[in-house]
């Protein structure tokens, strides 16, 4: 099968679909994508893109509608439930990729953890993924979050304060704030402690929210990193050290939860807790046993890592757009 993605130059919903393709593939392997940015209505009519983002599945474009006709425009995508999108879901790209569904519990673009399929790439409009963007990097560089002046200053092109900004991330699950409005937390960041020890090369050390988002961190940074956590079964330490882009893992046995609380909500309080580290597949099958109405799933060290990339990979190498 050939899978290629047909974009413009900085298509802002190309990530979006690129995110989501690395969700759907991640037990394929051996399926590529191949990219290719089109930069005129000539290529466009030669390549078959009929808006950007296009997909195409070996030559054929699945979500196009009969004679409708090449473009370099935004393409827009109708929902199940008639939303409208700038990318297919998740579920029509399984649709369409001849795969079934998985359970919520083990896709974190299914559950909260991946907000139900948008991914957590923050919109360019009304600069939210600015904002986005400048929280991630302060967390990354000092292990906070920004002053309330600092964001104000990324807002002010798009007239738009700050505090408005983040309470609109806040409602999408972004991210999420204290009573006073203030930064509790930055997918994949928290401002206070956990279990989840990030500790950056050359930056700060932070907490990570889940295990999952641990394992974002270095993917996310482009940098090394040393995560620490324990199993919270038998109290063991457990390290994975990120090193040019590969993961160690110590214990060589140790394996992920992925668990969905059954009354849902934001990822912080329907998942997040339930996405750990353990040092055996034993421990953490117990663990999950011991816990009715979480639904669970124990993934090996590639599909963790797989899900960490899949959901925190594109959030700072997507650029944004400055208004006008």
């Amino acid at each position: 099968m050939r899978v290629e993605m047909l974009t413009v130059p900085e298509c802002p919903n190309g990530p979006v679909l690129e995110e989501r393709l690395a969700v759907v593939l991640a037990d394929r392997p051996g399926v590529e994508v191949l990219h290719r940015v089109v930069e005129d209505q000539g290529a466009a009519g030669r390549l078959g893109m009929r808006g950007s983002p296009t997909l195409l599945v070996d030559g054929i474009d699945p979500f196009a509608a009969p004679g409708t006709p090449t473009s370099v425009s935004c393409r827009l995508y109708r929902t199940a439930d008639g939303r409208v999108d700038g990318a297919p879901s998740v579920e029509e790209l399984r649709r369409v990729l001849g795969q079934s569904g998985t359970p919520a519990a083990a896709d974190p673009s299914t559950g909260p953890a991946g907000r139900g399929g948008r991914g957590r790439l923050a919109p360019v409009e009304g600069g939210h993924r600015a904002v986005q963007q400048a929280v991630l990097r302060s967390f990354a560089v000092v292990g906070r979050a920004p002053e309330a002046a600092d964001l104000d200053r990324v807002t002010r092109p798009y007239g738009v304060p700050a505090a408005q900004v983040l309470a609109e991330l806040a409602a999408e699950d972004f991210l999420t704030l204290d009573e006073t409005g203030r930064i509790r937390a930055a997918y994949p960041f928290l401002a206070t402690e956990t279990d989840h020890v990030v500790h950056i090369a050359g930056g700060s050390s932070v907490w990570a929210m889940c295990a999952i988002d641990a394992l974002g961190i270095p993917v996310m940074l482009g940098r090394d990193a040393d995560i620490t956590s324990t199993d919270p079964v038998t109290g063991r330490p457990i390290r994975v050290e990120f090193t040019g882009g590969r993961a160690r893992w110590q214990p060589a046995s140790a394996v992920v939860s992925h668990g969905v609380r059954a009354a849902g909500g934001p990822a912080a309080s329907a998942c997040c807790g339930y996405l750990r580290f353990f040092t055996d597949r034993a421990t953490a099958a117990h663990w999950i046993e011991a816990r009715p109405g979480l639904s669970g799933e124990i993934l090996t060290q590639t599909q963790a890592e797989r899900l960490g990339t899949a959901i925190f990979g594109p959030l700072l190498t997507t650029g944004i757009e400055q208004p006008g």
